[in-house]
């Protein structure tokens, strides 16, 4: 199995080092193409005005100066179009991506990006509660093993995987389970209004979300109670269920 590796924190972030340890458990054919520097928030975004730059670093490793998508668009397409991936793991990402956090994420949209491309493509994530004291072991120990029980299965199109690793010590933690996307309390969004010194307006935005009353069953929920949550995430994002009604409104 030869497998992509990504994310958004950048090439030389700690999550790397730890994807590359996960990666080695289950293959040892692996290529790296990531951001050279940290793209957290840039979604699904392209790079469409300026340049991309490739820094490469080995045969089978390089960084690219753009965004999460570019990266996995420049590695599909131009530098291994002759020998593509069999599946992408996309992290391990320094904090979860939960709830709307996946449609901002770059983790998230790493492994969007290769389910388009017709990759099975992982997004994992690393939860944090105290920056001082990172659980990237749990990570480590634990995402090889679910991932082996996930490529067994078959997803059908357009779906990827995003897993979330609570912040806790393997030990402590209290299994792995199936959960559906949550909703935090986005009521907490702070703009703070500053003047530069040349008298300009600007703003820095304070984006700390709370995790509300997650209901059983949400990723928020599950890894607030120990847990490892995946989530099957769909690309098309088609309401099925409202079409009926729409259309007899619009006959």
């Amino acid at each position: 199995m030869r497998i992509l590796l990504t994310n958004d924190d950048g090439y030389d972030a700690p999550g790397m080092r730890v994807l590359r340890k996960i990666a080695e458990a289950l293959s040892d054919e692996i290529i790296v193409v990531a951001p050279a520097k940290e793209q957290s928030g840039a979604s699904r975004s392209l790079t469409l005005h300026d340049p991309i730059r490739l820094n490469q670093h080995s045969d089978t490793e390089y960084s690219v100066e753009g965004t999460p998508t570019d990266c996995v668009m420049m590695a599909l397409n131009y530098l291994f179009k002759d020998n593509p991936p069999d599946l992408i793991l996309s992290g391990v990402n320094r904090g979860g991506n939960l709830g709307e956090d996946v449609l901002y994420s770059g983790t998230v949209a790493a492994a969007s990006e290769g389910t388009l491309l017709g990759v099975r493509s992982i997004a994992l994530s690393q939860c944090i509660l105290d920056a001082d004291q990172i659980y990237w072991d749990t990570a480590e120990e634990l995402a090889p093993g679910i991932i082996k029980k996930l490529l067994d299965l078959d997803w059908g199109e357009g779906t990827l995987m995003n897993i979330n690793f609570p912040s806790v010590a393997v030990a402590d933690v209290k299994g792995t389970v199936v959960t559906r996307q949550g909703k935090r309390d986005l009521s907490n969004l702070l703009i703070d209004a500053r003047v530069d010194a040349r008298g300009r307006d600007y703003f820095w935005l304070g984006y700390r979300p709370s995790p509300g009353t997650p209901g059983l069953g949400d990723d928020l929920h599950a890894v607030a109670a120990g847990e490892v949550s995946v989530t099957p995430l769909n690309l098309n994002l088609t309401a099925t269920a409202l079409m009926d009604s729409i259309a007899k409104s619009l006959d």
